[in-house]
């Protein structure tokens, strides 16, 4: 993103300068959106189905442990494993082979379950159901950002712009502007004294707001102040410190 490189900068611009919201912006809110619905929903299931169905399968691990192998064990110590292996299988029990006590391995296996089932807490349930109202909370203030941000403009004139917020900015008002972030993000920080009051920033935003280096083009032509470029990086000299600016 060049500054003062592009003929829309370097052309005298059309006014009013209607710098409205880009497409990029809507489709990636929409994308965040949409990935927090899906994990709300997902968050949702599993406190619902997903977690109670695990833990009915550590239930059957426990059954399985405490009545079929207890049971078993006492019919072979009595010599009647074969009536045991009988009324196991008509109660749809697991029955083992060869006389040899039935396996939770096997049978888990059989029927698609995990052969180590983990047990969920009430809490961790009770979790569930807040990340997922949590994240469905987010994804519909994401949609709301998304509705709110339909109709913003930023405006910018001969003399001055006005914000997505409304702020008007006046050229002759604004004493700095900060542009390291711009190369990288797109972003611009416009620092004003409107009628000489205190002084008040302003985010001029090129990736939201189509069009909207020609307004800080403008700006820059019609300023009387400081415009920050560079970009301190390692190894380089650092830049003086900013000297406060003077009382209004």
């Amino acid at each position: 993103m060049e500054w003062g490189m592009t003929d829309a900068t370097t052309r005298p611009p059309d006014f009013p300068i209607l710098c409205r919201v880009t497409p990029w912006y809507f489709k990636r809110m929409a994308m965040l959106a949409g990935m927090l619905a899906a994990f709300g929903l997902y968050f949702l299931y599993d406190g619902k189905f997903g977690y109670p169905a695990a833990n009915r399968i550590a239930d059957k691990q426990v059954w399985f442990e405490e009545v079929v192998l207890r049971t078993f064990d006492e019919a072979k110590a009595a010599g009647k494993v074969d009536v045991w292996v009988e009324n196991a299988r008509q109660q749809g029990w697991p029955t083992g082979r060869d006389g040899e006590p039935p396996r939770w391995v096997s049978h888990a296996a059989q029927n698609g379950w995990p052969e180590k089932p983990h047990r969920y807490t009430q809490k961790e349930i009770d979790e569930q159901f807040w990340w997922g109202g949590g994240t469905l909370l987010a994804a519909l203030f994401v949609g709301l950002t998304i509705l709110r941000n339909r109709h913003k403009v930023l405006r910018g004139e001969a003399d001055h712009f006005i914000s997505p917020e409304g702020v008007v900015v006046r050229h002759a008002d604004v004493f700095r502007v900060d542009k390291r972030l711009w190369d990288n993000k797109g972003l611009a920080y416009v620092w004003h004294r409107p009628e000489g009051g205190s002084e008040q920033k302003v985010v001029v935003d090129d990736l939201k707001f189509d069009g909207a280096v020609q307004v800080l083009a403008q700006v820059a032509a019609n300023m009387k102040g400081e415009l920050i470029e560079k970009v301190h990086t390692p190894g380089s000299a650092p830049e003086p410190a900013e000297e406060p600016p003077p009382e209004a």
